[in-house]
Formats: structure tokens, sequence, C-alpha cells
């Protein structure tokens, strides 16, 4: 075994640019610094530079470019998309909006701020395979309902929701539909027609594109809200300079990641799946979420008696990078709120260990984090006096 191994295995917080996007990237940066705004040959240029990267864009997703608009992340996508719809909303009288208890916090923190300003949210359930019930979904919608919210699929656990029987839902009742894709884009098949999608967010970081660049999708009728005033780019709906560089990479990387995406989820499950078993096999542990029903890559554990921390600093010795959780979190000593949403309990939540492999992984390296976590778990609970109370049979095991 490779004991100098270093495997990257946090895929869902960021991933590595790729050669494509880098390249891009350096190219637009060196020989396209043209202002898109500008009237003279180098700015329309990369005028029509960027117009081609928004129909690549939409292309993916089954779009027009028109509804296409530029942000800098995943989450200025999701706070544009809330407060437009809620603002659709009050125009129309409607005040009701419905998520649920595990979406993202750039989602939650947004109901939050909605709340504030008179809106009622209703949050519902996730039940233990971490997947959102459709029929529960409609039984929510009322009258005044003017957006539902949820997530493509889920950051920390990776359950793939019922995104399309959820947009029909909401298309036959009248109600708009945005899901944060931002997980799914580049590693899932998504057409916004078919599934219903009014509004879709996403970031370029999270398929091997550069940070600080995204999109938001707005079906064609559903008029945006502006967060940041300027001047007339996007339609006039974000104001401020386009990031030609960061977006050109982002349309090189999400090509990319589509034309290879059937192959890249082949290999990804296969090794996905050795490593549940692998990890299913330390005693008193539990997988996060439906077994299945999961992006290629992502696999959640929950280990009895140990601190998730402990587990990621030991691993990180070992050549391992990982997390217990999403990373916009990872400085809050709190229990995941997915974990919690999906019923486990603060004592096991905390004992989480979040690993997605990217489509380079090897058997080799998942081998050695299957033999590493168990080594690391073993040490941890031979000094754990919760694990001993657990073994003495004091405390009865959750798992």
């Amino acid at each position: 075994m490779n004991t100098s191994m270093k495997i990257y295995a946090d895929n869902a917080a960021t991933t590595k640019m790729s050669e494509a996007s880098v390249r891009t990237m350096l190219y637009y940066m060196e020989n396209q610094y043209g202002n898109p705004s500008s009237l003279y040959t180098i700015g329309q240029e990369a005028k029509e530079a960027l117009e081609q990267a928004r129909a690549d864009v939409a292309a993916v997703i089954n779009a027009d470019p028109r509804e296409i608009l530029f942000t800098s992340g995943g989450s200025e996508a999701d706070n544009q998309a809330l407060l437009s719809a809620a603002e659709i909303g009050r125009k129309n009288g409607k005040m009701h909006i419905i998520s649920t208890a595990f979406e993202h916090h750039a989602i939650l923190h947004s109901l939050k701020r909605l709340e504030k300003q008179g809106f009622e949210v209703t949050l519902l359930p996730v039940h233990e395979d971490g997947i959102v019930i459709p029929s529960e979904v409609e039984a929510a919608i009322r009258e005044d309902t003017c957006l539902v919210t949820v997530m493509y699929a889920n950051n920390e656990i990776g359950t793939i929701q019922p995104v399309r029987e959820i947009g029909a839902i909401c298309r036959a009742h009248n109600v708009i539909f945005h899901t944060d894709a931002v997980q799914a884009v580049g590693h899932l098949p998504i057409d916004v027609k078919e599934e219903n999608i009014d509004m879709l967010s996403a970031s370029a970081h999270k398929f091997h594109g550069p940070k600080g660049v995204g999109f938001l999708y707005a079906r064609k009728g559903v008029l945006l809200t502006n967060l940041i005033e300027g001047g007339a780019q996007e339609r006039g709906k974000r104001g401020g300079t386009e990031n030609v560089p960061g977006i050109m990479a982002m349309a090189a990387a999400l090509k990319e990641s589509a034309a290879n995406m059937d192959r890249d989820a082949a290999h990804q499950k296969e090794l996905r799946d050795r490593l549940i078993r692998g990890l299913s096999a330390i005693p008193h542990s539990a997988l996060n979420g439906d077994a299945q029903q999961r992006l290629p890559g992502n696999v959640n554990f929950c280990f009895e008696g140990i601190e998730g921390e402990s587990l990621l600093l030991l691993l990180d010795d070992r050549g391992i990078s990982a997390s217990s959780g999403s990373a916009c979190t990872s400085g809050s000593l709190d229990p995941s709120h997915v974990l919690l949403a999906i019923g486990r309990v603060h004592d096991v939540a905390h004992g989480s260990l979040r690993l997605t492999i990217g489509e380079d992984i090897t058997e080799e390296e998942v081998d050695y984090m299957i033999e590493n976590i168990k080594d690391v778990v073993t040490y941890l609970r031979g000094f754990s006096p919760v694990w001993r109370d657990l073994e003495s049979g004091k405390t009865p095991h959750i798992l």
C-alpha cells in the first residue's frame, strides 16, 4: 500500500480546474481583454465570445441563451432567484414559499430574510433516505404560494431529488419552481424544459471551472429583480463589467463535463459503491442518504463514538482531503443541519465524514481510503469516553 498517497476527496467543496478551462481562461486574459460593452473591435470580439459562452451553457441544460444570466456563483444565483420570485409573488398578493429543511444556506438564509419581509415559509421535512416526497410538496401548496425551491442534489449527502415530478406539480399549480443545481450541473443530465424548471442556479467551480463565476437560468417570462444595479450588462439584470475570462473558462469546463458525463459517472459510481461497501464494514457506522439515488461521487457516513473534526485531521495526516459536511459551514461546531434533517441525533451527526471523489479516482486510492478510515476510526474510539460507554452498555448504541 502506498503510504505517501495524496487523495483529494472533497470535490463537493470545489474541483480542480480542468486543463481546457485553464487554457481558455488564460487565453481570454491575455488576448481578449476588451470590455464587452465597448463598441470598438476588441470589445465586440469579447462580446461575441461572451454570447457564444451563453449559448454553450444554455445548450447543456436545453435552455434558450437569452435565459442565461452570468453571476459570481451559486450563492448569488440562489439569492437572485428567491428574491425575484418573492417580488413576483408580492405583486400578485402571494406571500407563501415552500422549501426543504436541508437546503444550502444560500437558500435558507435568503428565506430567513424573506420571512422578515412578511413572507411565510414552509420547510418540508426530509426523510431518512434524504429524498423529498413530491406528494408532500403538492400537499403544502396553497392559493398564496408563489415559489417552491428544492435543490437538485444535496451538497452533503448527495441525494438526488425527484425534480421532474416536483416541477410538474408546480407547473400544474402555476407556482414558480426553482432548483439549486450547484452540485448537479455538469454531473447529471438536466433538461429545464422537460423537468419544468423555471429557475436554476449553478456554479463553475463544482464542475472543474474557476471560482467566482456561475449562472442563473430564468425561464422566459420570469421577471428578475436586480441584486446589483449599474450598467446595462446581462440585459440590465446584473450591473458590472462581465468576467469574460471566468465565463469563458466556465463554458469550456461545462462543455467538457457534459461530453464526458456518462463515462465519468459510470466510473465514479463503481468506485463509490466499492467505497460504501468498505466503510459499511466498520461496526456501528451508517451511510447517510439513499445508497443509489445519489450523486456518482458522493459518500457520506456517520461513525458512532468519534468527532468528525478529529477524523478529518488524522486523515489529512495520511494524505486524504475530506470534509464533515458543507465547506460553507466548516468553521461551525454545530452538527450538520442536513444530517439532523434526515433524523440523525446530535451525537451521531458529529461523527460524520463526507468523501466526494473525482472522475480520476482509482481502485488503489479507494482501497487506501477504506483502510485508513478504518484505522483512524478504531484509533479514535480507543480513547473515546463516549465509545467506552457505548461498548460497556452504559449507553445504548444508536447505529
